[in-house]
């Protein structure tokens, strides 16, 4: 299993936490920011394959900000697959 541990910028969450077996998400959690909207973000990327979580999350906007939590998490999972 592969812990990820992530400090986004730009945005309201200070930590982002990722496990990560076999290419497949096993938990995200989010420390900071909007608490329904992170936890329901985490929930859906369960059991999700990291590609598509990154494909789904890449670019998303939060008001008129260039970023957002979920795009933050698509950056963390990048970093990851680089690693």
């Amino acid at each position: 299993m592969k812990h990820i541990e992530y400090s986004p910028s730009g945005v309201c969450s200070r930590k982002i936490e990722i496990d990560v077996e076999d290419g497949i998400i096993q938990s995200v959690t989010f420390t900071g920011g909007c608490s329904g909207n992170t936890q329901g973000v985490s929930r859906l990327l369960v059991g999700m394959r990291v590609e598509d979580a990154i494909e789904r999350l890449d670019g998303i906007r939060c008001g008129f900000r260039p970023t957002s939590c979920p795009d933050q998490l698509a950056k963390a999972l990048k970093k990851s697959l680089a690693d």
